[in-house]
């Protein structure tokens, strides 16, 4: 069973034996669509590279994702049910009110640490990376100051002292507590111990000196943490916090300054390519033009022995094809070394993972396929021009 008409595997046959019979002229064409499309691609892969690594660095730190909520509001149910739904929120969890939300450590050893900020978590939380949430009542995490002036590590034991003056008598609650986990230095930079919701709203109750604690479903909250799932995320969430009257914080201006990076190398690599590919489109257009009237009499002879008009126009095409493949492949080889090179001699400023140029197979195949078609729209002039030979041509010169 044929998968093509006898025609059409004459044409391509003798279109692919042209090519090569013609190689000087082939490998022209091709070294010439490398010399166009190889910069590109380095030039590509350094846009990526760039905005991929400072995007990867500000993700690596997640406070970048945080919306700071300031004050302290009346936040209902309902409101943390809008949030939470919202696409752009990664994290949300509820928060007491500042005075509310500190306790005095003891540690085993004696040491102490005195109004240490109370920050609840749950699961998901960014700030814990691969650590676990403090689950109930009886377990936190403490941040790496916290521990340092504690003098304990992960798997200790603390005391924990919550007071308040109820009646004009001052009361203190001895609360013993695990110390599961402390967070890294760089992922909270003040004395902190993270803990469940549960422990931090009956400490608030406590303090209140509320005998019966409210459901938790109909509990009003002052602030709240809030992180968003993207770094686009976070202009989204702050617009919407600001529209309902509140203030908040965010560390817009490095997200901006990435956006601000990745738009100007866009717009160059544009420029750059537009200018680049219709100048060669251009030059190839008029290779195949030159082609076909250079082989007018071979090109007569096949429609003379019965080619139909649309192997002529398909012969260009052919060609075009096996220029923009070739020349892609080539241009591929040349900027993965380019790329090598250039991330090696830059190694030494850079994290391990991260690139100043970077090419992934699917911007490869996408350039691949892009190159592909628009040879075969340039090859539409030669092929317009053949299939206008008129086949008695190849009479003339018998």
């Amino acid at each position: 069973m044929r998968l093509l008409p006898p025609a059409a595997t004459s044409t391509v046959r003798l279109a692919v034996a042209d090519f090569v019979h013609e190689w000087r002229v082939s490998a022209c064409l091709v070294l010439a669509l490398a010399a166009v499309l190889a910069p590109l691609l380095v030039l590509f892969g350094l846009k990526s590279g760039i905005v991929t690594t400072m995007r990867d660095r500000l993700l690596a730190d997640p406070r970048n994702l945080e919306v700071m909520i300031v004050g302290s509001y009346r936040l209902e149910p309902s409101w943390f049910a809008a949030l939470h739904s919202l696409p752009e929120t990664g994290f949300l969890m509820p928060r007491t009110r500042s005075l509310a939300a500190s306790l005095d450590l003891i540690g085993d050893n004696g040491r102490s640490l005195a109004g240490a900020e109370m920050v609840p978590s749950a699961l998901g939380d960014p700030l814990l990376r691969t650590l676990a949430p403090p689950g109930g009542q009886d377990r936190i995490l403490l941040s790496h100051s916290a521990a340092q002036q504690l003098g304990i590590r992960a798997d200790a034991s603390v005391t924990a002292l919550v007071s308040r003056t109820l009646g004009g008598e001052r009361q203190v609650r001895r609360l013993p507590l695990k110390v599961v986990g402390i967070l890294p230095e760089a992922a909270f930079g003040r004395d902190a111990a993270f803990v469940s919701l549960d422990l931090l709203v009956a400490t608030e109750d406590y303090r209140d000196g509320r005998d019966t604690p409210m459901a938790m479903a109909e509990r009003p909250f002052s602030s709240a943490r809030l992180f968003a799932r993207s770094l686009d995320g976070v202009a989204i969430l702050a617009d919407r916090l600001r529209a309902q009257g509140m203030e908040v914080r965010t560390r817009a201006d490095d997200i901006e300054l990435v956006k601000a990076v990745d738009r100007t190398l866009g717009f160059i690599f544009a420029m750059v390519a537009g200018l680049a590919v219709g100048g060669y489109l251009l030059s190839l257009a008029a290779s195949l033009w030159a082609n076909v009237d250079r082989k007018r009499r071979e090109l007569a002879l096949m429609r003379l022995v019965g080619f139909p008009p649309l192997a002529s126009l398909a012969f260009p095409a052919i060609q075009a094809g096996l220029i923009a493949l070739s020349g892609a492949t080539l241009s591929a080889g040349l900027a993965f070394g380019v790329a090598y090179v250039v991330n090696v001699s830059l190694a030494a400023n850079l994290n391990r993972e991260e690139f100043v140029c970077l090419l992934r197979a699917a911007d490869l195949a996408i350039a691949s396929g892009a190159t592909l078609t628009l040879a075969l729209i340039a090859s539409t002039l030669g092929g317009y021009r053949a299939a206008r030979i008129d086949p008695a041509e190849s009479l003339r010169d018998i």
